[in-house]
Formats: C-alpha cells, sequence, structure tokens
C-alpha cells in the first residue's frame, strides 16, 4: 500500500480539482498592502524581498556540483528573483506569468530531484522534461483561460509528494526534518500571502506579501543546506 500511497494521493487530488472545476483567480489579487516606494523603486517591499530567492540560488549553484533536476531548480530560485521583481514593480496579469512560471519550473525540479533520490533515479532527465513541460503548460493554461487547477496543483504536490516518498524510502531523519522545516516556511508564506493587508495594518512598517517571500526564501534555503547534507 505504501508504495502506491503517493500515486493514490495525486489521482485524488486530480480528480478533486475536476470535480471542482475551474478557480479563477481572484478580482483583486494584485491589490497588495505596501505600495510604498523606495529610492525609486515602486512596490519597494515586495520587490526587494526577493532578493533572497536570488541569493539562496546563485549560493546553491556555486555550492557544490549537483544533479541536473537540482541545478534547474536552483535557477528557477534565480528567475523567481528575477519573475517576481518585475512582476511586482507594476503588477497585472501580463507581468505575473512571469512569476509564475520560475515558480512552477522549481516546484517541477523539486519533485524530479527528490524522487530521483528516494525512488528512482533512472530516467531522470525523461522526468525532468516532462514535468517542466506541464509546469510551463499550467501557467499558459491559467494565461488563456483563467484557470489555476494544474498550477495549484503543481505547487501543492511536493508539500504532499515529498514527505510520503520520504518516509517510504526511509530517509534519515535529519534530512526528513530539514524538508519538514522547509515545507513549514512554505506554508507560513502563503499564510502571509493570505492576510497581506492585515498584517500591513497590523505592523505598520512590512505586509504579508513581503513576508511571504522571505519565508518561501528561507524554506529554499533549508531545502539546499538538507540536500547538501545528503550529498556531503
Amino acid at each position: 500500500m505504501s508504495r502506491w500511497l503517493p500515486s493514490i494521493v495525486v489521482v485524488a487530488a486530480g480528480i478533486a480539482m475536476l470535480a471542482h472545476g475551474p478557480i479563477p483567480q481572484l478580482q483583486n489579487y494584485h491589490d497588495f498592502a505596501d505600495s510604498r516606494p523606495w529610492l525609486g523603486i515602486a512596490h519597494a517591499g515586495d520587490v526587494l524581498s526577493n532578493i533572497p530567492f536570488a541569493l539562496v540560488g546563485l549560493w546553491a549553484l556555486a555550492k557544490r556540483r549537483s544533479t541536473l533536476a537540482w541545478t534547474v531548480f536552483d535557477v528557477a530560485l534565480v528567475l523567481t528573483a528575477l519573475g517576481s521583481s518585475y512582476y511586482h514593480l507594476a503588477p497585472g496579469d501580463a507581468r505575473l506569468v512571469w512569476d509564475r512560471l520560475p515558480i512552477a519550473l522549481a516546484c517541477a525540479a523539486l519533485l524530479v530531484a527528490v524522487y530521483g533520490r528516494t525512488d528512482a533515479p533512472r530516467y531522470t532527465t525523461l522526468r525532468l522534461a516532462a514535468l517542466c513541460a506541464f509546469a510551463i503548460a499550467s501557467v499558459e493554461w491559467w494565461r488563456r483561460t483563467g484557470d489555476l487547477r494544474p498550477y495549484l496543483l503543481l505547487q501543492g504536490a511536493p508539500l504532499v509528494l515529498v514527505p510520503l516518498w520520504q518516509w517510504r524510502a526511509r530517509v534519515p531523519s535529519r534530512e526528513r526534518v530539514l524538508f519538514a522545516l522547509a515545507i513549514a516556511g512554505y506554508v507560513i508564506a502563503k499564510l502571509f500571502e493570505a492576510i497581506d493587508r492585515a498584517t500591513f495594518e497590523t505592523l505598520g512598517v512590512v505586509s504579508g506579501h513581503t513576508l511571504k517571500h522571505l519565508f518561501a526564501a528561507a524554506g529554499a534555503y533549508v531545502i539546499v543546506v538538507a540536500r547538501n547534507r545528503d550529498a556531503a
């Protein structure tokens, strides 16, 4: 049963999304709480808080030689910093494509990299190509139809599949704990995204979306640390 559990979860999630119907983007998605400029940079908090993604990605690329899937993950982190910064300078659907595309690629690469570690190191390049194609298609599907289901499925998959794969493969507990911390960081990031304005109105100095970037980048950093420990 444990062998098929991850597949069952993915299929069940896919069926649930099909049954649910299209998931549109919220009407006020681009209405971020903190629009303050700084040094001529519009929406400075949400723009500059992307810098940690670039730092983590560049550090990971320089840290050690890695598999192709991990390299794509690292590059996607750098591209996330660029794409998200570009989007937040002037938020709108046209620019949001370049924010979501590298995030989708990072999720795809992460799935392939972890699966190669826990289950099947063979055919990794083929899996990576297929999932990256799905990542691109998920963003294009949203751009054309307004339906977020494929993109959300790809974003949510690592949160469930990575712990299941690691549990099934009996990955060392230290690595599993680090990945659990990374997942927790991402979940906290999504929570701050949901309370963007409430956070800004409460704290006055930083918005929920800015904190989302920082917690998500911290999660990415922990993933890089976990994989480097594994390779050491």
